[in-house]
């Protein structure tokens, strides 16, 4: 049978139409038609919409009926959205953003609770109640001799060093309770060495004061001077003396209390071991702490002073006083010096130069690059040396041992002194031969 090619087209009869073809049917819904009507509720041929009908196009092309919204949450759809792409969950960067290491926590804390004025006083010990107590008394002694201090300038002298005493008598006790909280000694990465830095400026602060009472104590001994020259005086100066064969009860308090503050507080002990002085090293315990031999020699010549006569009892008691004032100011000085190296991270201690030639003696050292010593506070000191060597393992862990005790020994006094405590750091080049 041949193929007919037209009989699906549709200008041949037989083709099949669902829909009559209506000439007018494209412009029915034209505005240009009369038909065309603007009411939202009416169609072409006048007939009412239904509100619920089907129809596409009931209620006309403007349909403005009221549309309630639903009152649920809005689903939120991630459809046509784009998320963050996180590169370590990729398959390809895998390989190339590897996760770090899991780190070990520090071994110092961040910081450490520093104790209130509150807490202090909760943990104190009775032992240190007492001594906290008698630095009061001890402060009430310089405070009596100062206002019985009128008839003598030595005597004015000693109450500013028994002033400086119960100043480091409270210190003491202070550095003592604080040392019950673990901030004091422990180390923090806020305070690498703990408080006890605080202990070298208190003392720092105390030795200025005690240089500033020397130079009021000079002024006032030239003013004196310069009264009995023939000068006339800005005020009225009227020293009265003790009675021949009397005995000063107030140098008696002075004597007790600073052997009492010395030898049961330990007063000074920290800052006796740092100044290093080495014309009264010799002497005992008591007397070789410098502010401690100030004071009681002071005390016990005024005890000694009434014993004179009138005349040179007063030569006596301004060349005391003189005495006293250019001591203070020497010790203050010497104090300010070793303790604001202190606190500048630097050791100002001797024989540094005699260690370093020791070591350099040593057959298998070639030389020492930098060697730094360096003090943090009374009791701890550092030394960090770079060394080149030569020999092997047994010979490097030789002398290891030997610098580290060179040093301990030499700088730090040796083992059972009671000297500072060293830590040692060296590093090793080693030179092949």
């Amino acid at each position: 049978m041949p193929l007919d090619r037209d009989a699906l087209s549709p200008l041949r009869e037989s083709f099949p139409r669902t829909m009559p073809l209506d000439q007018g049917a494209s412009d029915r819904w034209s505005p240009t038609k009369s038909s065309f009507t603007l009411s939202p509720g009416r169609v072409d041929n006048g007939t009412p919409a239904q509100s619920g009908s089907s129809d596409p196009a009931a209620g006309g092309p403007f349909n403005f009926n009221t549309t309630v919204m639903a009152k649920g949450p809005v689903v939120k759809s991630n459809i046509g959205q784009r998320r963050g792409h996180k590169y370590k969950h990729s398959s390809i960067s895998h390989q190339i953003f590897l996760e770090p290491p899991p780190r070990a926590p520090l071994a110092l804390p961040n910081s450490l609770p520093i104790p209130t004025w509150k807490e202090c006083r909760a943990s104190m010990s009775r032992e240190q109640k007492t001594r906290f107590w008698w630095s009061v008394c001890h402060m009430f002694v310089a405070a009596y001799t100062l206002w019985t201090a009128h008839g003598s300038l030595a005597m004015t002298a000693l109450s500013h060093l028994i002033l400086f005493d119960s100043l480091g008598a409270l210190l003491c006790v202070a550095v003592d309770v604080l040392g019950n909280f673990e901030v004091w000694k422990r180390s923090s990465i806020r305070h690498p060495f703990g408080l006890a830095r605080t202990e070298v400026l208190a003392g720092f602060a105390m030795c200025v004061l005690l240089l500033f009472m020397g130079m009021d104590l000079i002024s006032h001994n030239l003013q004196h001077f310069l009264e009995k020259a023939g000068h006339e005086p800005h005020h009225d100066h009227d020293h009265e003396r003790a009675s021949i064969g009397s005995v000063d009860v107030t140098a008696i308090l002075a004597i007790s209390s600073t052997l009492v503050s010395a030898i049961g507080l330990k007063n000074h002990a920290r800052i006796g071991k740092a100044m290093r002085f080495g014309y009264i090293k010799s002497l005992p315990s008591v007397l070789s702490n410098p502010s401690h031999f100030l004071t009681l020699s002071c005390s016990t010549l005024l005890l000694l002073l009434p014993l004179v006569s009138i005349r040179i009892y007063d030569w006596l008691d301004k060349l005391l006083s003189g005495t006293i004032a250019i001591s203070m100011c020497v010790l203050g000085v010497r104090l300010v010096k070793t303790l604001g190296s202190m606190l500048l991270m630097s050791y100002s201690g001797p024989g540094v130069p005699e260690v370093i030639k020791d070591i350099e003696a040593d057959p298998a050292v070639h030389g020492v690059d930098d060697a730094r010593f360096w003090q943090v506070h009374y009791g701890l000191c550092m030394a960090n040396l770079k060394i080149r060597v030569s020999g092997s393992e047994e010979t490097t862990s030789r002398l290891r041992e030997k610098i580290s005790s060179l040093i301990r020994n030499r700088l730090g006094g040796g083992y059972g002194t009671g000297g500072q405590k060293w830590e040692v750091s060296l590093q090793f080049t080693i030179e092949r031969s």
